[in-house]
């Protein structure tokens, strides 16, 4: 049977509360040196893999459970496609304005910005910030001029592990990715955007996951 692989912080985290638990998230993420929201989604991978047991206001213990290991498998059946949702997608010549209407509409923390559904770029909240304190008519300024670029942003395929995405996620501190399908040279090349991975994609899964173990 496959081992979940770990990351290097998520190995740290345990090390930490084998030392030292029961230790609360704030305590972890402070000898981590890192922001408790940081540390919540791998907090949340190691609790239902059953590496860690948490109860409230006691913190996290090391539970050391044998089912980790066949969590962990299972997890890693678990395919992006069968998960994504709606991509939320905005042209390159979107202004900022409308964008950051888009943005609090559909309550996202970032926009895929495409041409023929073919992904051109990211625009997150920080970025549209950055243009509407700069002092210019936000109504004005298209949002090619604030977006990260492709090959810059990080994205997802189809057929790739779910935990896979939320690790990516995670090392990249970003709150969505969007999931896209290499076109053939025949139908032109690029990446088309055929959907959208988020931090409430991956909660959504683990609870069906944590159903799953209580079976």
């Amino acid at each position: 049977m496959s081992h979940i692989e770990l990351t290097k912080r998520q190995e740290a985290i345990l090390d930490i509360v084998k030392r030292l638990g029961p230790i609360t998230g704030e305590q972890i993420a402070e000898r981590l040196n890192l922001t408790r929201a940081t540390l919540r989604p791998d907090l949340s991978i190691l609790t239902m893999a059953g590496y860690l047991e948490a109860r409230p206001r006691v913190g996290y213990f090391y539970s050391g459970k044998k089912n980790a290991d066949l969590f962990g498998e299972t997890l890693r059946k678990m395919k992006v496609r069968d998960y994504k949702s709606v991509p939320i997608v905005i042209t390159e010549k979107t202004s900022v304005y409308d964008a950051i209407v888009t943005m609090f509409m559909e309550d996202v923390g970032s926009l895929i910005v495409v041409r023929d559904q073919l992904l051109q770029g990211i625009v997150s909240r920080k970025d549209l910030l950055k243009v509407a304190i700069g002092g210019g008519d936000i109504h004005q300024i298209p949002v090619n001029l604030a977006m990260t670029r492709v090959p810059h942003v990080v994205t997802a395929e189809l057929d790739e592990a779910l935990y896979d995405a939320a690790v990516r996620m995670v090392n990249h501190e970003v709150d969505s990715l969007p999931v896209v399908r290499a076109r053939s040279e025949a139908e032109g090349g690029g990446m088309e955007v055929v959907g959208r991975v988020s931090k409430t994609t991956i909660a959504r899964a683990f609870v069906e996951l944590g159903q799953y173990r209580e079976v």
